[in-house]
């Protein structure tokens, strides 16, 4: 599947395994998503949203194009075409919309999650359905406020495997845990109450007997094997590491991942069925990283939280580190919040690599909020957002100094999305950063529960509604860091993208002009035609070097020259955050 040539939209093309010229499948008039075969080969299904109508093209020609906000919708079905003749079959048709779907391992019954509209506001109202694909008779099997994920029909199809963030009542905002449901009809069950961990996805093995799952277990994510019968489990992996991209393949009963460490962003390994199996690795695409180049330390510390709780996080050294000495730190508080930072090579929005280069420590905690550590941990926001979350940092960060590996005088903070929310909360709450960097970050809670695509998160966090009855609007605005946004005295930076549905660009603004008319040093950085990640290299690059600018500028109080993208050489006068206003 793939954009190519003359198209507008993704279509499907096929690629015989000998080689030679690709084909064209599908001209569907929309975009084609989620595409895959059914078990004999003839078919490939696929997601795509309806066509507009004839009258809304004729409407949109003359300009003549008022919509109606989050009600112009079009539903997203789920098509089928012929490998052989390439004539597409719709599949489903109605109000609503095919969130996702798996189709059965015979290919005789789909299973999908069928939602009122294709807005993720409208996700805690998706159900699962399953359909006999020969009579096309559909049946709703769960009946809750909660979203289903991840549904997986069993060998036989008698039940259906789903993941969901509740516990066994369907109470919301718990740990992503096991259910399965039987596809005749009847109540779901949860499968490893009171599970420690967060379970991030899962898959039935070739005779039904067990499920495979991925669990994120705090700084780690590890595969492990339930016994549907007993409920029993055992961990099948472990390391310093996080497995992702995660596929079991029941015909030859064996897995496949890759696994990101601290020298490896992702080669890929595969685990056999067989009792007492070990990974092995498939592929060395990125042994030159550790071959070329000088990589940080990494260690999982712990510490403890003001409240007494132990809270863990991840460390990075300094490449220049001698035991002894202290160092300046750099503070990257995870998004979600409700994830965790696990051990892995990092990615180009956190480029630890490049700190730690620089001399800096980078610091990610999981501070409370966080997933992997059971549901107390996580729902320690309900209620009221900022009640530890903030305060784990900091003791955190104490930590480092007592231990005498950093410098209290030399400190920056930064993070993106509740990174973002956690910075803007910092940096009003203690004045011992020196610099900070906020990406796409809330900073009045009241005016982004309207603003963002999504409400559902923030009603357990703040007790109810802005605009309800007796509305918690002091809860909202108390945890909201514009509230105390006076006591800002750190030069800080926002960046958030021009079409952040999720936190948008008004959250930036808010903040950015408060600082700026309270004489702080602050820049706002607007990425064009970006969501609420920055996907376009440049864009990137640009993250990477205005952050890096502004830190060796308050932080070490030393000059910073950017990197420039090949091709960019006329712009090579950009040396620091001062010349991108030019």
């Amino acid at each position: 599947m793939r954009e190519r040539g003359d198209d507008d939209e993704n279509q499907i093309y096929l690629l015989t395994v000998a080689g030679g010229e690709d084909y064209r499948l599908t001209d569907h008039a929309t975009e084609v998503s989620e595409i895959s075969w059914s078990p004999d080969g003839a078919w490939i299904y696929f997601r795509a949203t309806d066509d507009k109508s004839e009258e809304a093209k004729a409407r949109e020609e003359k300009r003549n194009d008022v919509y109606a906000f989050d009600e112009d919708y079009r539903h997203t079905h789920l098509w089928r075409v012929s490998v052989e003749l390439g004539e597409e079959e719709r599949v489903t048709e109605g109000e609503y919309s095919i969130l996702s779907y798996e189709l059965s391992r015979d290919g005789d019954m789909v299973v999908y999650r069928r939602g009122p509209s294709p807005l993720f506001d409208d996700s805690g109202e998706s159900e699962l359905w399953v359909m006999d694909l020969g009579s096309r008779e559909s049946r709703q099997l769960t009946h809750n406020s909660v979203p289903e994920f991840g549904e997986k029909l069993s060998p036989d199809e008698a039940w259906v495997l789903f993941v969901m963030s509740a516990n066994a009542e369907f109470d919301f905002y718990y740990n992503d845990n096991l259910f399965i449901v039987p596809t005749a009809g009847g109540d779901p069950r949860e499968l490893i109450p009171g599970f420690a961990y967060e379970i991030n996805e899962a898959a039935w093995s070739a005779d039904g007997r067990y499920i495979y799952f991925l669990a994120n277990t705090g700084v780690r994510r590890e595969l492990f094997r339930l016994e549907v019968s007993s409920g029993a489990y055992q961990q099948l992996t472990e390391g310093d590491h996080a497995l992702s991209n995660w596929r079991y393949y029941s015909g030859l009963r064996r897995h496949v991942f890759s696994i990101s460490e601290r020298t490896n962003p992702g080669d890929v390994w595969r685990l056999d069925e067989r009792r007492r199996a070990r990974p092995v690795r498939i592929t060395h695409v990125f042994d030159y990283l550790a071959e070329n180049f000088e990589l940080p330390r990494q260690e999982a510390i712990q510490w403890t939280a003001a409240d007494g709780v132990t809270v863990e996080g991840l460390l990075f050294y300094p490449l220049d580190y001698q035991e002894g000495q202290r160092y300046p730190l750099v503070v990257q508080t995870h998004g979600g919040p409700a994830s965790s930072d696990k051990f892995g090579f990092g990615s180009s929005g956190d480029y630890v690599q490049k700190l730690a280069a620089l001399g800096y420590f980078v610091f990610q905690p999981n501070y409370r909020g966080s997933t992997g550590y059971g549901d107390d941990f996580l729902r320690d926001m309900v209620g009221h957002y900022y009640q530890n979350a903030h305060l784990d940092v900091m003791t955190g960060v104490d930590y480092l100094i007592e231990q005498g590996l950093v410098d209290g005088e030399r400190m920056a903070k930064m993070g993106w999305s509740a990174g973002g929310h956690m910075t803007n909360k910092i940096i009003t709450f203690t004045d011992r950063f020196k610099a900070a960097s906020s990406g796409a970050g809330a900073s009045n809670w009241v005016s982004m529960y309207g603003q963002s695509d999504v409400r559902i998160y923030r009603t357990p966090w703040f007790g109810g509604t802005p605009w309800e009855d007796d509305a918690p609007i002091d809860v909202y605005w108390e945890n909201s860091p514009l509230s105390d946004v006076s006591k800002v005295t750190t030069p800080t930076i926002f960046l958030v993208g021009q079409n952040d549905a999720r936190v948008p660009m008004p959250q930036s603004v808010e903040i950015h002009r408060a600082l700026k008319a309270n004489g702080v040093p602050t820049h706002l950085y607007v990425a064009p035609r970006a969501g609420h990640g920055w996907r376009e290299l440049r864009h990137r690059l640009f993250k990477v070097n205005v952050e890096l600018d502004w830190f060796e500028r308050w932080v070490m109080e030393r000059d910073y020259v950017w990197e420039m993208a090949p091709g960019d050489e006329e712009f090579e006068s950009v040396t620091s955050a001062a010349d991108v206003h030019r």
